[in-house]
């Protein structure tokens, strides 16, 4: 069910890093083999039960699902989640995290952390209010009950649900179609949108500004607004 090993979780943040860093990477997929898309954390490789020092599990949360999920929302490509299968714990936010989700008919979503007697963690109550609104959110948290593909389309959780053996195809599509577009102008648009919700007016706007500002001196703002004048279709080479 592919929960995540802190070897997975470490080449994840690398590879989401280095697409970041390479201009030739224009759009992430996320998703995964078999028939689970993430069962989150593997609980297997947690240390053996003893006497806890105090800021042990703090350090480990930190510095473990936090920084998966940081490395998706920061990652400066658009990020598409396929969820191919069952995504539950950290492996629903690591889906929540991303850009866009697609899911399979077959795809379940669980907020499984009350089921263990454990808080939410990997940004769960940072993502979903944000999503869903703060009673929706806690429905799903307090309860733990899976939430299937279809319902998670209707309350905004994901933005399309599609047939289990069209979901790789519909990814790639979508894909395609990102990494044709202005790279830049993605990267900063994710930047505004996903910092918007913890600003104040004056602050989104003053962002707003200096992101058109710097997306200005790009190859691809210059091709769209040549390619208007001209009344050909933009050819962007994400630069």
């Amino acid at each position: 069910m592919n929960a995540v090993t802190w070897d997975q979780r470490e080449r994840v943040i690398e590879l989401l890093a280095a697409a970041s860093a390479d201009p030739d990477v224009r759009a992430v997929v996320l998703t995964a083999t078999g028939k689970g898309f993430c069962a989150g954390a593997d609980l297997r490789g947690a240390p053996a039960a003893g006497e806890r020092v105090a800021g042990d599990v703090s350090r480990t949360i930190r510095l473990g699902a936090q920084r998966l999920i940081a490395a998706v929302l920061d990652c400066e490509k658009p990020v598409i989640a396929a969820v191919n299968g069952t995504a539950a714990g950290l492996g629903a936010h690591l889906a929540l995290a991303c850009d866009l989700v697609l899911a399979a008919e077959s795809a379940r979503f669980i907020e499984v952390f009350v089921r263990r007697g454990l808080v939410p963690d990997g940004g769960g109550a940072y993502l979903l209010p944000r999503l869903v609104g703060p009673q929706r959110a806690k429905e799903l948290m307090f309860f733990g009950d899976a939430l299937p593909a279809a319902e998670a389309e209707r309350i905004g959780l994901v933005n399309r649900v599609v047939p289990d053996a069209e979901l790789a195809k519909t990814a790639r599509a979508w894909a395609e179609r990102l990494a044709t577009g202005p790279t830049r102008a993605l990267a900063l648009t994710k930047q505004l949108v996903n910092a918007s919700l913890d600003s104040d007016r004056a602050t989104a706007f003053a962002a707003e500004a200096t992101a058109q500002e710097l997306n200005m001196t790009t190859h691809d703002a210059n091709e769209g607004v040549t390619s208007f004048v001209d009344r050909r279709h933009p050819h962007y080479r994400g630069r």
